[in-house]
């Protein structure tokens, strides 16, 4: 199966065509079975949070199912031969029968099969949703952002398009950050170190926009003196085969993996937490790529579970000291079975665990799996979809919901701004990091975190553009107390014109501004010969705007930071930008 961004546009009668042919090609045991023995007894309806958050009849999986199941009775069903118009057989046609099957692929549903294992006959709607998705991407009806994605993950290795050379620098640096975090100029994050006990394998996003649940993973193996090791390539555990049905994409990156697994002769790969990049490296990929593994993989969250278990890694709950509960990805909980190894940990790292419901299998998804949150056209029906998760987690009363998934993470995050819950998100191992009692170690020096400086005395200078004063001043007094220069302004217009005059090392940019709104200013500064070399770090508390900038036909920014911000995250955004070492 050819990918889509590789082939020119098709004319529609032959995406038609091509679709009935593909088609063909989706058809096994499972595809049949679930096409055949839907009984439509309803018992799926309320297990789908588009339809609880709308009450739309055409969100309800039995609708959603019945569109694929429509097309395989016309061409495989001897009744629908002869009496479509009874059985309700029906072959794609129009452009408008396209389209309501490119709704349904990619607008309505994440694929978290809550629907499967509340259906007493066992259909598996995502397997059919997957499916429709594989034949709708080749011929080229799929989200932008979903191809985009997709095509990264082809040409370059990685769903983010970090290069090769970005990746081993950021790891090299956040190397140094590490011994500065555990006090140890020893500690080290070692890159291709053959034979290891682990290597370890991230989601791109922790590379390029949320290095602190990396660092935080670190200091964990540093406290329970793992032997570990992070590839040089291979080191994406996402896979957006899973998502767009394409398995030729997920057979090469897990291909790559395997094979740098196998060339470092590590003793096992540890999956970081990703909720599909644990499934899709662990149970999926496996037999895409036709390969015998001959070394486990596991989950972060097995992992932690094991040290704390084996007395490897001493905690401190009283640091983690709010009332916190735990979401469980669709892709660890229901696809994979891990639901008591997250809420074992939790339960060694904070004084006040409180559980939702429903939860572990039965739990409702984030709104954003299934690859939603890379496709923007349909963000305003996810977030509306997400009012069942809001208020799932009002009623815990928490104020800190952790999760072992970066996809969770940005989607929770979504919601809570969306639904003003005024709640944290976290991490499994940020809080396990958070509680850590590390191993005294007299004879170590603790090094010296450097100020913000191009050269000795040399400070950098930092644009700092919001129209929050509070943020301006809290930014402001962080860059200078390290060291480095801040110039403000309060709008996107003065943004720009400081921009120019100035001539800063670095912008930070709030994108809801009066005057030019942020999106507008960021696609300025990246078409200004003058300015597009200066890097910009996005700093928000509206994430659903983010579509503004990762839309525009522009490099992407170089760094990404939520509000409320923390001067931690912060400044190491800034350092990591800025590539200061220590």
């Amino acid at each position: 199966m050819t990918t889509v961004f590789a082939a020119e546009p098709m004319p529609l009668e032959e995406k038609i065509a091509k679709f009935h042919e593909l088609f063909e090609t989706k058809i096994n045991r499972n595809f049949c079975l679930s096409n055949g023995a839907c009984v439509h007894c309803g018992l799926c309806i309320e297990s789908c949070h588009y339809y609880m958050a709308t009450k739309d009849p055409k969100t309800t999986p039995v609708y959603k199912t019945d569109a694929i199941r429509r097309i395989y009775k016309s061409r495989h069903d001897w009744l629908s031969r002869v009496v479509p118009f009874w059985t309700g057989a029906a072959r794609v046609r129009t452009r408008e029968d396209l389209d309501r099957l490119r709704d349904i692929a990619w607008g309505s549903c994440t694929m978290c099969r809550r629907c499967t294992i509340n259906c007493p006959m066992g259909i598996d709607t995502a397997l059919l949703i997957r499916s429709l998705r594989a034949i709708l991407y080749a011929i080229g009806e799929a989200p932008e952002g979903v191809v985009q994605v997709c095509k990264d993950q082809y040409e370059i290795g990685n769903q983010m398009g970090v290069s090769d050379e970005d990746y081993i620098e950021t790891i090299e640096w956040l190397s140094e950050e590490h011994a500065t975090d555990v006090g140890d100029p020893r500690a080290k994050i070692l890159l291709d170190k053959k034979g290891a006990n682990v290597m370890y394998v991230v989601n791109p996003r922790e590379v390029k926009y949320a290095p602190l649940t990396l660092l935080a993973a670190a200091k964990i193996m540093y406290a329970a003196g793992e032997d570990w090791t992070m590839p040089r390539s291979g080191w994406d555990n996402t896979n957006f085969g899973l998502f767009a049905g394409d398995d030729k994409l997920g057979a090469k990156m897990g291909r790559a993996l395997y094979e740098k697994a196998q060339q470092l002769g590590v003793k096992k790969v540890v999956v970081s937490e990703c909720g599909h990049g644990f499934r899709a490296t662990r149970w999926e990929a496996p037999n895409w790529a036709k390969m015998d593994l001959g070394f486990p993989i596991e989950s972060f969250l097995e992992t932690m579970a094991a040290y704390v278990r084996d007395g490897r890694i001493r905690l401190n709950p009283a640091c983690n000291g709010v009332a916190v509960t735990y979401h469980d990805p669709c892709n660890l909980g229901r696809s994979s079975g891990l639901t008591e190894e997250p809420r074992y940990v939790l339960q060694h790292c904070v004084t006040n665990f409180v559980e939702m419901y429903p939860n572990r299998a039965d739990n409702w998804c984030c709104s954003g799996g299934g690859g939603a949150m890379s496709m923007s056209e349909y963000t305003g029906r996810r977030l509306e979809a997400a009012k069942i998760k809001a208020d799932q987690l009002r009623e815990t009363g928490a104020q800190i919901v952790v999760t072992a998934c970066h996809n969770c993470i940005d989607a929770l995050g979504d919601l809570i701004k969306r639904y003003k819950l005024g709640m944290k998100t976290a991490t499994v191992g940020e809080l396990v990091a958070k509680a850590l009692v590390l191993p005294e170690r007299p004879e170590a020096a603790v090094p010296v975190q450097k100020p913000l400086e191009k050269a000795p005395g040399v400070p950098v200078k930092v644009l700092v553009a919001d129209d929050d004063a509070d943020t301006r001043v809290f930014l402001s007094a962080i860059c200078e107390d390290n060291g480095a220069v801040a110039v403000t302004a309060r709008n996107g217009n003065e943004a720009l014109e400081l921009a120019r005059s100035e001539k800063p090392d670095i912008i930070t940019l709030d994108i809801d501004m009066p005057g030019k709104h942020g999106g507008e200013v960021y696609e300025c500064l990246k078409k200004e010969d003058a300015l597009k070399n200066i890097p910009v770090c996005i700093v928000t508390g509206q994430p659903k705007l983010r579509g503004l900038i990762y839309d525009l036909e522009v490099p992407h920014p170089e760094g990404y930071v939520d509000k409320p911000i923390t001067e931690e995250t912060i400044l190491l955004n800034l350092r990591l930008i800025l590539n200061l070492r220590q």
